[in-house]
């Protein structure tokens, strides 16, 4: 996802801005940005921190969940929660270390979406069972967008699982896929920026 001013942030969150330091147009020898935004803002890693008080925050998220084979379902046009027969359903396969969801419902549009599908916490948990280590969504979130209990969240991070959003996967079809999203390594945040890459092999 590209990021810059206009990337729809989560409603109250705080947006990305971009200011300079300096610039050579100013008489210094080099132009100096700088830039403030929530971890939230474009594609990103939620840490554990993000829904739990005291919880690993973004510089422990582990690599290996976010590096390797990987799956894409298309679930567009499905609403509100889903079931493991709904993935089934939608040629998702047993024991997918990486499971990326394209539901239709993306930010990369120009605007924030009023809802979207999310997956059940048995869903998760089934999952989970199964392998899964990772669960990415082109939404804003893995949760409904005007959930409190973000019980999907606290199914991925309770079963060693992590996720990513904001992924931009409207030009990307259904299959398997190798995963390169590492998140930026930045201390005691509550999410972090990623670069998600899918290459085919």
């Amino acid at each position: 996802m590209v990021v810059g001013p206009g990337t729809p942030e989560w409603p109250g969150d705080v947006p990305f801005s971009c200011g300079w330091t300096c610039t050579i147009a100013g008489g210094a020898a080099i132009n100096l940005s700088a830039m403030t935004l929530s971890p939230h803002v474009g594609t990103h890693a939620d840490a554990p921190l993000h829904v739990a008080d005291g919880a690993p925050a973004s510089d422990a998220l582990p690599l290996d969940a976010f590096l390797g084979a990987c799956e894409v379902v298309d679930v567009t046009g499905l609403d509100g929660e889903l079931s493991y027969d709904a993935l089934a359903a939608r040629g998702a396969r047993a024991g997918a270390t990486r499971l990326l969801l394209r539901t239709g419902r993306t930010i990369a549009d120009g605007a924030f979406p009023d809802a979207w599908p999310w997956l059940a916490p048995d869903c998760v948990a089934r999952l989970a069972a199964e392998g899964l280590r990772l669960l990415g969504v082109d939404a804003p979130s893995v949760d409904a967008r005007e959930s409190k209990t973000l019980a999907t969240h606290h199914a991925l991070f309770g079963a060693g699982a992590y996720n990513l959003e904001n992924l931009d996967l409207r030009g990307v079809a259904p299959g398997r896929y190798e995963l390169v999203a590492p998140p930026l390594r930045v201390a005691g945040l509550d999410g972090a920026p990623v670069r998600a890459l899918l290459r085919e092999g």
